[in-house]
């Protein structure tokens, strides 16, 4: 009974997993500019609502939230379900970044408009202030996701520094939970799950391996 059910299933993460090698990391890439370009588009003309700004903010926030959730579940895709899009980690992980930049640069120039406005913003919000805080995280992220980049710092030291996503996924989510007027669900959905992909990555819930031999 398991391996009839087993052959469906096995075949569909084949199915799944070569469907997504076959795609080149340039695809993602050309839909999130275009994305992110359509929605700038929507609000220099007027379509996002009487208020654009605040809802560029929103979307673009949004939008890199869930894409570092996505960054988030691709290990835990791989090691639970069976489902490999490792090939795509560091495309998601580039587009997450830019959509977090296009983020702070609305907020920063459309917004608030003059640098001393800025500090003065991050010094007296306490949402912004860690927003601010998981945007420096990604910096050197964004830097140094490159071949050149892995060459020069190697393997190891290239892996163990882009695990400041962890915590800067962490802030993106209290950013979102503390930035909500009142008790709203949909920031604490983000949030558990960002902690619930965290938690996935301790070492008691990873499966254990069977030995060789």
């Amino acid at each position: 009974m398991s391996e009839t059910f087993g052959r469906p299933l096995g075949s569909a993460k084949d199915a799944i997993n070569a469907a997504t090698r076959a795609v080149p990391p340039w695809v993602l890439y050309a839909l999130a500019a275009s994305y992110g370009g359509w929605v700038f588009f929507e609000g220099a003309t007027g379509r996002l609502g009487p208020e654009p700004i605040e809802a560029l903010e929103h979307v673009y926030g949004l939008r890199a939230l869930q894409v570092i959730i996505l960054g988030l579940a691709v290990t835990p895709l791989r090691t639970f379900a069976g489902l490999n899009l490792m090939k795509h980690r560091r495309a998601i992980g580039v587009i997450a970044f830019f959509l977090v930049l296009a983020h702070f640069l609305v907020w920063a120039l459309l917004d608030i408009g003059q640098l001393s406005a800025i500090w003065a913003d991050i010094v007296k919000r306490p949402y912004v202030t860690i927003g601010m805080a998981g945007f420096l995280l990604l910096i050197p992220l964004g830097l140094t996701s490159n071949n050149w980049s892995v060459r020069k710092l190697g393997g190891a030291r290239w892996r163990k520094l882009h695990k400041l996503v962890y915590p800067a996924a962490a802030l993106g989510g209290l950013h979102f939970v503390w930035l909500a007027k009142g008790f709203q669900v949909e920031p604490l959905v983000y949030t558990g799950v960002i902690l619930g992909l965290l938690a996935l990555r301790l070492p008691f819930l990873q499966p254990k391996r069977r030995a060789r031999g």
